[in-house]
């Protein structure tokens, strides 16, 4: 306890003077008690994510997994399959449903257990949670994960392969035993990188984004609702119509 109690201190104390670059932003380090943020992958996801999070409201995000409420005052909603709290919803995530859309919908180092860390073991799970998350996103809205490597070597498998796209893909590294990363690229998929090695938890984190266009759902609607009477009426103001009339709807 007295060893855990001086690291949070040491990490705690250099916490305004250590911070890392992330898609040309700088970042501090997270550090917290709980989880031994500051001693592992939570270091760099949580600003990240949360950063992300406080752009929108409350009600426009879904979260995958009980992570951030352990370290920010949340009002989101909440889907868990086996944390029980106030607030939470135990579904699994292939089986959750619901009409409602969200601009934002985030996961922070949980689907890697999808599939994997699972009486029954199933190659496909990764992917089909992913397909189902996009399906819940409102049109322009955003999925952003993260997922640890060499942890589950389906996943892994699935990002080398391409089964599982992003329409954005960054990369940070581990490259100490203080926890400093790095970002690095794509690359570092062919070195295979371990789980638990040379550091202890994750030691590279894949950051991934993918947005759902407005483009299908205004083009189907512009084409159905052009008024046939008056031509000055063009299609691309059309489309600027629906998609303002969908951001108001999200």
């Amino acid at each position: 306890m007295k060893k855990f109690n001086k690291s949070y201190l040491v990490h705690k104390a250099l916490q305004p003077l250590r911070n890392f670059s992330f898609q040309g932003k700088k970042y501090h380090y997270f550090c917290h008690k709980y989880n031994s943020s500051h001693l592992n992958e939570r270091a760099v996801e949580l600003p990240i994510v949360w950063a992300e999070v406080q752009r929108y409201k409350s009600y426009e995000v879904l979260e995958i997994g009980n992570v951030l409420s352990h370290y920010f005052p949340t009002k989101h909603l909440v889907v868990d399959k086996y944390e029980v709290a106030p607030g939470i919803i135990n579904k699994d995530v292939v089986e959750f449903k619901t009409k409602k859309k969200f601009k934002l919908i985030i996961s922070i180092s949980t689907l890697e257990h999808v599939g994997w860390d699972e009486e029954v073991k199933s190659k496909g799970k990764i992917p089909q949670a992913i397909r189902h998350l996009q399906t819940l996103l409102a049109p322009g809205g955003t999925l952003f994960i993260t997922l640890p490597l060499g942890y589950n070597s389906y996943l892994d498998e699935h990002l080398r392969t391409g089964k599982i796209k992003f329409d954005e893909t960054f990369y940070m590294e581990r490259v100490s035993k203080f926890n400093s990363w790095r970002e690095v690229d794509s690359d570092i998929l062919k070195k295979k990188p371990k789980y638990g090695s040379p550091y202890e938890n994750a030691n590279v984190v894949v950051f991934g984004k993918v947005k759902k266009s407005f483009a299908k759902d205004i083009t189907h609607l512009a084409g159905t609702f052009v008024p046939r009477s008056n031509k000055n009426i063009s299609v691309l103001e059309t489309r600027e119509k629906m998609e303002k009339t969908y951001r108001q709807m999200c």
